[in-house]
């Protein structure tokens, strides 16, 4: 099986050749992105784990522009973003759903034995690396404050 950093060039050949210009100018923003993250000081090649969290980092901007331009009433930078984030998710393991999420998060409660809000910091660090590349930051912590809110 390819490793994603192939499949990823594979993919932006192709794109290239049918003239798809999204996902042309995706891919060769996410290569970039790579390249730069390979190239830091004290950086080495990324495997896909390192890849997917360049991904996450990318999809996490996209979602804060998207925010800030329907916040300003541009709704079509705001499509385009989404559009890109849309092309990333391609490349991220199958995405939990809500109710995987809340039951990971509901277990991860009750490993920790959290009694409240103030518990969110030992349940966050319990939840974030079962869910790891597999669900948004934003999303398991308003899970777990939602949850953690109803038990005080």
């Amino acid at each position: 099986m390819a490793t994603l950093k192939e499949r990823i060039d594979a993919d932006l050949k192709d794109s290239m050749r049918s003239k798809t210009e999204l996902n042309t100018s995706v891919l060769r923003m996410l290569k970039s992105a790579i390249k730069y993250k390979e190239v830091e000081p004290g950086a080495s090649a990324l495997d896909d784990a390192g890849i997917e969290k360049v991904i996450a980092g990318l999809i996490k901007q996209r979602r804060d522009s998207v925010d800030q331009y329907k916040a300003g009433g541009r709704e079509d930078l705001a499509q385009k973003e989404e559009a890109e984030i849309a092309v990333l998710q391609k490349y991220l393991p199958q995405q939990l759903t809500a109710d995987e999420l809340r039951a990971e998060v509901q277990a991860a409660i009750a490993a920790v034995g959290a009694k409240g809000p103030k518990d969110m910091g030992a349940v966050m660090k319990h939840v974030n690396p079962k869910v790891q590349g597999r669900a948004e930051g934003r999303a398991v912590s308003e899970e777990v404050k939602a949850q953690l809110a109803k038990l005080s």
